[in-house]
């Protein structure tokens, strides 16, 4: 897997909206009847398949296919740390990436135990959402104000195809206060998945780590982020009541609304350490407005 050049703000991977298949270019009529070009994002699926076993079909615009069926397998807990995986092979002509691993595995029961979650590209989880978070027990991770306002600016003024297009949400996984992997997709869980694909296979520690989105901070979200074992988590977006709830269960830093220098701690606001004057904190830039939300 061939990660993307680090640009000026350090990033490990960035995202490349000018990358060959992400877009294309459509020609419309405005509100004026005048025509107009647009960078439209593409989106195709890719079947997951687990040795001999397929699992799911999920919509993404094909962006590191193998981080993206790591994740998801993790994110399901189809694979555990004990599994030993000897290959992962994508299949770009048969839209399939298969994950093998040294002894077969068996996920009847979650199969047959499937949840449509919440979003505008709708996810599914196999089994009890809920599985695993009894027992979990979050690093206490202080985070600074400062850390948060360097993060939300850096990010807004990266280039994405978030920016180029719209219709995309994007993740990164950030350290103090840099990024350092930025994913984007079509839906919210698929960026996440590839973050988790990333981290099993790099080995990352993510007791030091925030998860930040573009997207609402629902309990899908919050799920999948304690489970990887990320404290903490930051959206531009709102809340979900019981995204809300589940972080406060599991001890997880749930921060929304996050622009400019406003933002909103509804979990883990003990940890929080105000070393920042918000009013010396910059607004955001318009052009990191989402497309609609733009007058």
């Amino acid at each position: 897997m061939q990660l993307a050049k680090v640009n000026t703000f350090n990033y490990l991977i960035a995202p490349n909206p000018t990358g060959p298949g992400l877009s294309r270019a459509v020609t419309g009529i405005d509100q004026s009847g005048q025509s107009v070009d647009l960078s439209v994002i593409e989106e195709r699926p890719l079947t997951i398949y687990l040795n001999s076993r397929e699992i799911v079909t999920a919509m993404t615009i094909g962006d590191y296919p193998e981080f993206l069926a790591l994740g998801f397998l993790r994110n399901q807990r189809m694979l555990s740390d004990t599994d030993e995986i000897t290959g992962v092979d994508f299949d770009e002509e048969l839209e399939t990436v298969v994950v093998r691993t040294a002894q077969e595995t068996s996920h009847e029961d979650k199969l047959r135990k499937k949840t449509r979650t919440s979003g505008c590209a709708v996810g599914t989880v196999f089994g009890d959402m809920m599985e695993g978070l009894e027992e979990l027990s979050l690093p206490d991770l202080p985070i600074r104000t400062t850390d948060l306002y360097h993060l939300s600016s850096v990010i807004n003024r990266t280039p994405s195809l978030y920016l180029e297009t719209g219709a995309i949400h994007g993740t990164i996984l950030c350290q103090g206060d840099q990024p350092l992997v930025y994913m984007e997709d079509v839906g919210r869980h698929n960026a996440v998945d590839k973050i988790a694909g990333w981290m099993h296979q790099t080995g990352a520690d993510p007791s030091d780590k925030l998860l930040y989105t573009t997207g609402r901070l629902t309990s899908e979200m919050v799920i999948k982020c304690a489970l990887m074992g990320i404290p903490a988590l930051a959206s531009r977006s709102g809340f979900t009541a019981w995204g809300v709830e589940i972080a406060r269960q599991v001890g997880l830093t749930l921060i929304g609304r996050l622009r400019g220098a406003r933002f909103v701690c509804l979990s883990g606001q003990e940890r929080l350490i105000y070393d920042a004057d918000p009013a010396a904190v910059a607004e955001d830039p318009k052009r990191s407005h989402r497309k609609g939300a733009q007058p």
